[in-house]
């Protein structure tokens, strides 16, 4: 019964024990406005490696497959990461292809998927888009960067091995 007293009145009074670091409350992290350099800045915290293309935006190569950081919006204020899957397919294998995508957006939310032909071949694209209208918190900026990067990749290797052998021969 004592037991059940002293966790009673250390509830109401409080813990008279000296607070250590990890258990004070953290500060509130504040939203910020994207801007390129924030989303450079954490892809340089991440290790990655990328590089500014004649456009602004920042693009490089994950797993082998190319990706672009776009800002997006009359205030820039949508996030978007873009990647394009390294293979090519033939245009005869564009069936195949959408029901390989139909199957994945059948059971997950992202990426947002599309083919484009492009030089007489289909490219494969998946794209994560987040309105951060109200600005980001870095968390929230790092979340949508790993969300668009994981989703995309397993996305490709999913396609990749649902198309019939030799298709994504490129």
């Amino acid at each position: 019964m004592t037991q059940a007293r002293t966790g009673w009145l250390a509830r109401i009074f409080g813990n008279r024990r000296p607070k250590t670091p990890e258990s004070l409350p953290r500060e509130r992290e504040t939203a910020r406005p994207l801007t390129m350099s924030r989303i450079g800045d954490h892809l340089t915290r991440r290790g990655y490696h990328f590089r500014v293309d004649d456009d602004g935006d920042i693009t490089g190569t994950w797993d082998g497959h190319r990706f672009w950081f776009l800002l997006l919006g009359e205030r820039t204020e949508i996030l978007q990461v873009r990647g394009r899957w390294a293979t090519t397919l033939p245009v005869e294998s564009r069936l195949a292809t959408l029901q390989a995508v139909n199957d994945w957006n059948r059971e997950r939310i992202w990426p947002k998927v599309y083919l484009r032909e492009e030089a007489g071949r289909l490219a494969l694209y998946a794209e994560v888009s987040v309105d951060f209208e109200h600005g980001a918190t870095d968390a929230q900026l790092g979340q949508t960067v790993s969300c668009g990067l994981g989703t995309a990749v397993q996305l490709f290797q999913a396609v990749g091995s649902q198309l019939p052998p030799g298709v994504a021969d490129s």
